[in-house]
């Protein structure tokens, strides 16, 4: 939603408290504009109090000698003389004013900016003043701060020029860049006695930002005419000699200079950066670069050097929600705001045998009322999910080879049982864990183990739909035309059916011909539950996996300890699917099995800060147990529980929970319900209707949808993760249409993943 016009610079104006002289300031600005360009805007998006008294009303009034230049709105005008967000409730029984939500009041000062930078063919200015202090609240409550960042309009701050001033400047500029705002410069009054301009403008200066002090206003004169007078007279001096034209300048020069360095971003980028995951010969020109100015809620800004007219900062969807890290939106305040109580705290912390109150109580509550609850002992923190498998497959080939007393090249000759499709990460023990397929893979890539093709489960032509592989097909009945979601993924139901008899029947087949055909021995079972991401959002059928852990653990003799691993330990790799990524906590309850080692991460942070956690039983932790340190886990990282990410980790638990019990939730989940009052075992944010209409397009070979995940896969001959079939089909969704907002999209072959 960010506004950057070429020839129409916009300036918000906050303050550093009330009663700081932001409109006598700002009068002065839209004065000393109107004397350099042809036309000057000013918008007071709220208004609360008697129109006499109104900011645009003083602005109108006191416009000077080009007044006629100069353009005043008012959004809401409140006639009571309170807080904004006091008046839009006590102004409720009046039909004309109405408590508007954030984002309606926010669409419309976007819109309101919009126009006036249409109706200007020259060159313009445009000043748009809060209302109070920074923190001050606006009509629904809403700290100004956060209501009005989706605009990320290049701020002015007026500072405080009284006793405390100081502080209350400082701690507005720095409430303001924590939420990451623009801060162009910085003005404020002089006063001889206090003078905090001289404290503030060093202070400032090591900051980049400018500090300008202008003569406070004379006292008022009790005579009217003389009071206008005299009021006139001030803004004369503050234009002409008091430093307002200089500060324009440097405004118009800021300006330029940001429109210059985000013209110029997708040219250095092409020279200098090795983008992750792109073939740098298809990137063409510098329209293939997407530059991004910031991010807000779940949508980007993003600039646009060839836009003609308009502006050149364009909203773009989130669609991948910025490779599946994000859930709850982009420059979270609350998210921001517990990085920087960790970094004030903490900074960085070494770790091996210490502990802070962040990773304590997070691991606690992993344990405790988390994914690791009544089965996990033991918490290893990382960085990101790759790394939290490598430490998983760690602790499980261990585990195995000290209960099997296997020693040297045994140990080394391990390999693992998982299915094909499977996807854990790019560090090379993470690629090891899954099958050849040639593309994600590099020279060392050695895949070591077994894969499985699963069947899995879609919607075709509005009907749930379970696919079997080949190697199936011939011995189990096709997928039963009255199926439902529901049964699919009931599989406590499903474990007597017949298919589950033909599930087992091959896989214990399977393993017993690896085995007289001398494959390799096989030491963990690693699983990604109920959706194969990055391999092409595959959603495996929940009974395939089930049984395949029950065959796997039916193996191996009873263990001497009780809740021990059996037959060989258990990974769940939950980075993508956990932490009500497909509307529940954790696929343990689903699946009625726990494992012996579960890997977290993306949503764990909220997409700010990488971490990752990767959660062990006591009987895989035990195996490294002992007095000789060369018997430990010894891996770690230079990040490890870093204190930051632990602190953002446990606010985005705490926020995502809370966001499970929101009435957008409950009323998603209803809209699944197989009988009215019934709860669904499975659901999702994307409504029924609208998969079931999407899965019968002509283009469309499956879809399918969990939690907040939508998957739609489009018919292509050259299917696969290299094909470029769904970005060309799709490519017209990326375009920008300026009434509303384009969509970062990443497609997976031929997968479209939202």
């Amino acid at each position: 939603m960010s506004l950057l016009f070429k020839h129409f610079r916009i300036h918000q104006i906050f303050g550093a408290n009330t009663d700081v002289g932001k409109t006598i300031l700002t009068t002065a600005l839209v004065r000393g504009s109107a004397a350099l360009k042809n036309r000057v805007f000013y918008l007071k998006p709220i208004s609360t109090g008697h129109i006499e008294d109104a900011d645009d009303e003083h602005i109108q009034r006191h416009g000077g000698p080009s007044k006629d230049k100069i353009e005043t709105a008012c959004l809401y005008r409140f006639h009571v003389p309170v807080s904004p967000h006091l008046a839009a409730q006590l102004a409720v029984g009046d039909e004309s004013q109405k408590i508007v939500s954030d984002k309606t009041f926010v669409n419309s000062i976007a819109s309101h900016l919009e126009r006036c930078a249409t109706q200007s063919t020259t060159p313009a200015d445009m000043y748009v003043e809060t209302a109070g202090g920074v923190h001050s609240p606006t009509l629904s409550g809403v700290t100004q701060l956060d209501c009005y960042r989706p605009l990320f309009l290049p701020t002015i701050l007026v500072g405080d020029s009284r006793l405390g001033g100081i502080s209350a400047t400082i701690s507005a500029y720095e409430s303001l860049l924590l939420r990451g705002y623009i801060v162009d410069a910085i003005l404020l009054f002089r006063d001889e006695y206090y003078r905090n301009s001289d404290y503030l403008t060093p202070y400032f200066a090591e900051r980049g930002v400018e500090v300008v002090a202008f003569d406070a206003p004379p006292p008022i004169p009790a005579d009217v005419a003389e009071k206008i007078a005299s009021t006139e007279r001030y803004y004369d001096h503050l234009v002409s000699k008091g430093g307002i034209l200089p500060l324009l300048r440097n405004l118009d020069t800021r300006h330029e200079q940001r429109i210059a360095e985000l013209s110029s971003m997708a040219r250095r980028s092409q020279d200098t950066f090795w983008w992750p995951f792109v073939q740098h010969g298809l990137v063409k020109s510098e329209e293939d670069v997407t530059v991004i100015d910031s991010a807000s809620s779940d949508f980007f800004s993003v600039h646009k050097s060839n836009t003609t007219s308009g502006s050149s900062l364009q909203s773009q969807l989130d669609g991948s929600a910025s490779w599946w890290t994000q859930a709850l939106g982009h420059a979270h305040p609350s998210l921001t705001l517990a990085a920087a109580r960790a970094s004030g705290r903490y900074g960085h912390v070494m770790f091996p045998q210490a502990t802070h109150a962040p990773a304590l109580q997070l691991a606690e509550s992993l344990l405790q009322s988390g994914p690791g609850k009544g089965w996990a002992s033991r918490v290893f923190f990382s960085d990101d999910g790759s790394t939290g498998m490598e430490v998983a497959l760690k602790m499980a080939l261990r585990a195995f080879s000290v209960r099997e007393g296997l020693e040297g090249a045994d140990r080394k000759a391990l390999g693992v049982l998982g299915l094909r499709g499977s996807y854990h990460g790019d560090t090379i023990g993470a690629m090891d864990a899954c099958a050849e397929e040639g593309v994600y893979t590099c020279e060392w890539h050695n895949a070591k183990g077994f894969w499985f093709d699963p069947p899995t489960v879609s919607i075709q032509q509005g009907r749930p739909v379970i696919t079997l592989p080949p190697a199936l097909a011939s011995g189990a009945e096709p997928s039963d035309p009255d199926v439902t979601m529901s049964w699919v993924y009931d599989v406590a139901e499903r474990l007597e059916t017949p298919l589950a008899a033909v599930y087992r029947a091959y896989i214990e087949r399977t393993l017993e011909s690896l085995e007289k055909e001398g494959g390799p021995r096989l030491a963990a079972l690693v699983l990604e539950p109920l959706v194969m991401g990055a391999g092409g959002m595959i959603f495996v059928d929940p009974l395939f996996q089930r049984v395949l852990v029950d065959v796997v653990r039916a193996r191996g003799p009873a263990p001497e300890e009780l809740n021990s691993w059996r037959g060989m330990p258990v990974i769940f790799d939950e980075v993508f699917v956990g932490l009500y990524r497909l509307g529940m906590q954790s696929t343990i309850p689903l699946l009625g099995i726990t494992p012996d080692v579960s890997v977290h991460a993306k949503i764990l942070t909220g997409g700010l800060v990488p971490l990752a956690v990767t959660l062990a039983s006591d009987s895989v932790f035990r195996a490294f147990h002992g007095t000789e340190k060369a018997s430990a886990l010894l891996h770690g990282h230079s990040y490890t529980a870093h204190a930051l990410g632990c602190e953002v980790a446990n606010e985005t638990l705490r926020l995502v929970e809370k966001e499970t019990q929101s009435e957008a939730w409950t009323k998603a989940r209803a809209l699944w319900e197989p009988s009215p009052g019934t709860q669904p075992v499975v659901w999702s944010l994307w409504d029924p209707q609208f998969l079931h209409t999407v899965s019968c397009m002509d283009k469309v070979a499956e879809v399918m949808a969990m939690g907040t995940v939508l998957s739609i896969k489009f018919k292509d001959p050259e299917a696969g993760y290299v094909s470029h079939s769904a970005q060309t089909w799709l490519q017209s969704i990326k375009c920008y249409d300026p009434k509303s907002f384009s969509v970062h999209f990443r497609t997976l072959g031929m997968s479209r993943t939202l």
